[in-house]
């Protein structure tokens, strides 16, 4: 009794230091906790959560609107229709910054979305690809690190460049897309200031599967 006793300690704290340790991770294998959706239809299929073909700024947001600097790094997919993304600094639903893909033009743009409707926005800077093809039904690997008014976006690995904006200095992250079907996965958010929010959602899978083996063997 004791031997579990001690054990369970040691995963606890575990779980506390890695959970909790900047960095926040949802696979959508079996599960989207903490997602809000605020516009379009969203759910999980084959171990992605996506984006029902359907109107204009659909997206769906996590996190905490105190975030100021972190990483979002994320697979996406635009399975049709031409253009999805990831969101940063979401002050509120209508209120937030989004990097996307656009797969006509093959670039990404970055717009500041604001009050007075899904589609009020403004466009704060336009990336052409830089060694990517941007088409439908592959998956890309993109990174946006928000530092400051400094947004900056990788993907593939491939540096594509940066902008500037000083109008929201903080928000939740988020994925978007605008008329497209789209699919999203493996999605992290890392950076000092996400300490201590939100829910350290893969340390608490691994904790109660460890658990449930200890159990088993005692």
């Amino acid at each position: 009794m004791q031997l579990k006793f001690s054990i369970l300690i040691v995963l606890i704290a575990f779980a506390t230091t890695h959970g909790y340790a900047g960095d926040q991770l949802w696979t959508f294998d079996s599960h989207a906790d903490g997602w809000e959706v605020s516009n379009g239809t969203w759910g999980l299929n084959d171990g992605a959560y996506q984006l029902t073909l359907g109107a204009q700024a659909e997206h769906s947001l996590v996190g905490d609107t105190g975030w100021k600097n972190y990483t979002v790094e994320a697979k996406v997919r635009l399975d049709s229709g031409n253009w999805a993304g990831v969101i940063v600094r979401a002050k509120s639903e209508m209120e937030y910054y989004v990097f996307y893909l656009n797969v006509p033009n093959n670039k990404t743009e970055f717009w500041r979305h604001k009050t007075g409707g899904w589609t009020a926005r403004d466009n704060r800077g336009q990336l052409p690809a830089v060694n990517v093809n941007i088409e439908n039904g592959k998956w890309y690997e993109m990174k946006v690190t928000v530092d400051g008014d400094t947004f900056s976006l990788t993907i593939d690995g491939e540096f594509q460049g940066e902008v500037k904006d000083d109008v929201y200095g903080a928000g939740q992250a988020g994925v978007w897309g605008w008329q497209t079907a789209a699919s999203f996965d493996d999605f992290q958010v890392s950076g000092d200031d996400i300490e201590g929010h939100g829910v350290p959602v893969e340390p608490l899978d691994k904790l109660t599967t460890t658990w449930g083996q200890i159990k088993g063997r005692h």
